[in-house]
């Protein structure tokens, strides 16, 4: 054949490649194929025949699969817009059954020059190769190899893409997946301080949840996460969080004077958040936080009063060596709080530590003569308690003023909680103080502290799947709700559900009694009533077993612990430790045993911020069957709740 010149070699081919009879001959085919693969090897131009190429992948011959593979990595830079038909037909490929053809197609995947692709283009081309499994060390390794550079990328999508690839293929590897997030350190501190509020929100979202597994990750940066005045509401708030997780001993000092900066802020909302800030610190460096929040009070400013008073509440129930301070911290604060919340901090303050605050009576007093113009049922219930506590410590100042408050409550008051707990002081009075003061003298502090500490650090692996997603914005259960409720409107309407502790009717249909095998049997679990574990017993046990169960539910609101600890007790599940009302983060620890001695360890955490209850069960023995049986009852009663309290 004659000498042609490229133009002419081009056309020829092309003409060739589009020729349905060439294509239905195999043989015929692969050698135009091999044609256009030399001719490329001569240094022929060969980019306008892509698209014929790109179709010539489509075939079960894995040697035509090969020579297209070559030819589409070679001229990718050159066509980056047909590349990505090149990447479609590379993702097909990948969940092809035959092994050799999955492999083929993602290691020309990652020979292609992405960098000669859009940020899109790369960040798509990422997110696919999550999907891959490699087949042995050596491979992983190589593909991590391939990819390295896109962990530098100027594209903050593609450094992310890049680092949840790295973390999800290296889950053997748990210091590869830390090697990952030191180099990751850099591009994650430009992006918060990034002018585009949208990307410095989610990049403050994911280095919260990197310091779920590094604490202290970020420390020696830890003045990047200063707040700036010109910044909105939502960023400061995240920059706050981040910085009490980034507190230690050399950069306390420094961390506490810059959120009490941010105390005397303009909103309220974001004072009060810095103030409950200092308030989670406090429960390490205990002095230095006490001094300030002491001082705040010096302001007379109504909410900052309130919620420093809140914070020590919290305080003095967490770390009750800060009780002194905070008792003589408290005389003249009752004159700036008209808050409902700050109120029943208050009255709990003096109630519980009444005997150390001299005018504690006399501020209670005040509280009494203005309980008709009071609004909120919850501070007359805390009074009665508070003052019915002060009684017993100091009877001759708070008599009077107790009969005044019993018989208010018993004869005038309308809401019938208020109601029903002043006649249960009465009558327990009338049984003698010996019974008052052992149902009242509960501990003034938390006995198993160590119990409510914040806990171990999360494995890589636990989050990792979450990363670059929207999870770490939304939290797990509220995407999960999003989600839930945007695959219904794709989807129609859902039946209508019912549950409750008991069914009225036959839960599996007639026509449907063979399947009856397939379902757990909610009966088949038998907890034992009154199983009472020691708190030092609880917390051996608990360090000594591995999770079995982990989920989050959807949470909305509070709720007061006694109304969960009830509903627990009824189904004969015993609470061993449990945050007060309004802590943040919630938390509750639980125990129960079935009749055969499989006992259930189990965490409750309630993150208000992320709308989320987390559970964590551990089992002494491994039994899937009792395990999911227990959960079913677990979510019944936190459902049973949510709706009641909604």
């Amino acid at each position: 054949m004659p000498y042609l010149g490229s133009e002419d070699v081009v056309k020829e081919l092309k003409k060739a490649l589009c020729n349905p009879h060439i294509q239905a001959d195999r043989l015929r085919y692969r050698n135009v194929i091999q044609r256009v693969i030399r001719y490329m090897t001569q240094g022929l131009d060969m980019s306008g025949v892509f698209m014929e190429m790109v179709k010539a992948s489509a075939t079960v011959d894995i040697v035509q699969k090969k020579l297209v593979y070559l030819y589409m990595c070679t001229y990718a830079p050159l066509k980056p817009d047909l590349a990505l038909l090149a990447i479609n037909t590379l993702c097909k490929d990948c969940s092809d059954p035959n092994p050799m053809v999955r492999g083929l197609a993602l290691r020309s995947m990652c020979s292609l020059r992405m960098s000669k692709l859009d940020q899109w283009g790369q960040a798509e081309v990422l997110n696919f190769l999550l999907r891959y499994q490699p087949r042995s060390e050596e491979e992983l390794f190589d593909i991590l190899n391939l990819l390295d550079s896109f962990l530098k990328s100027s594209s903050p999508g593609v450094v992310m893409g890049a680092t949840k690839l790295f973390l999800i293929l290296a889950k053997k590897f748990p210091h590869v997946q830390t090697d990952v997030l030191v180099r990751v350190k850099g591009p994650l501190l430009a992006a918060c301080s990034s002018e585009s509020r949208e990307l410095c929100f989610v990049a403050l979202c994911h280095v919260r949840q990197i310091l779920h597994s590094l604490p202290g990750h970020f420390s020696s940066h830890y003045k990047k996460f200063f707040c700036s005045y010109s910044e909105p509401h939502y960023i400061k708030l995240q920059k706050v969080e981040v910085l009490c997780e980034l507190v230690n001993d050399e950069n306390v000092q420094q961390v506490l004077e810059e959120l009490r900066g941010y105390c005397t802020d303009v909103s309220a909302d974001f004072a009060q958040a810095a103030i409950f800030a200092i308030g989670g610190i406090a429960r390490t460096y205990t002095d230095q936080c006490v001094q300030i929040l002491t001082e705040l009070l010096g302001l007379r400013q109504e909410h900052i009063t309130t919620v420093v008073v809140q914070t020590f509440r919290d305080l003095v129930w967490l770390c009750p060596q800060c009780t002194e301070a905070v008792c003589q911290a408290l005389p003249g604060c009752e004159e700036n709080i008209q808050d409902s919340e700050g109120k029943q901090a208050l009255i709990w303050l003096l109630g519980v530590h009444g005997e150390r605050i001299p005018n504690a009576p006399y501020v209670l007093e005040d509280f009494v003569e203005n309980v008709k113009s009071e609004t909120f049922p919850a501070v007359k219930m805390e009074l009665l308690t508070a003052l019915l506590r002060l009684f017993l410590s100091r009877p001759a100042e708070c008599q009077d003023m107790l009969g005044r408050l019993l018989y208010y409550c018993i004869e005038e008051e309308k809401d019938m909680a208020v109601r029903d707990r002043g006649l249960f002081y009465y009558r327990l009075l009338l049984v003698g103080i010996d019974e008052v003061k052992r149902i009242l003298c509960s501990p003034k502090s938390d006995p198993t502290l160590g119990l409510l500490e914040d806990p171990a650090e999360r494995p890589v692996n636990s989050w990792a799947s979450d990363f670059n997603t929207l999870v770490p914005v939304y939290g797990k259960a509220h995407w999960a709700t999003i989600s839930k409720c945007q695959g219904a409107e794709r989807c129609g309407p859902e039946l209508p559900k019912t549950s409750s502790f008991a069914a009225s009717g036959p839960l599996i249909p007639e026509d449907n009694k063979e399947r009856e095998q397939e379902l757990p049997d909610p009966g088949a679990l038998m907890l034992v009533p009154n199983r009472q574990l020691t708190a030092d017993y609880f917390e051996k046990t608990w360090l000594s077993l591995k999770v079995a169960h982990q989920q989050v539910l959807p949470w909305r609101g509070e709720f007061h612990p006694d109304t969960l600890q009830m509903a627990l007790q009824v189904v004969n599940i015993q609470t061993i430790a449990m945050s007060r009302a309004g802590t943040r983060p919630w938390k509750a620890y639980l125990c129960a045993q079935d009749d055969t001695g499989c006992l259930f360890l189990t965490e409750l955490l309630l993150e208000p911020e992320n709308s989320e209850m987390q559970i964590s069960v551990k089992q002494n023995e491994a039994r899937t069957e009792t395990l999911n049986s227990f959960i079913s009852v677990l979510e019944t009663v936190i459902g049973t709740i949510e709706e009641i309290k909604s």
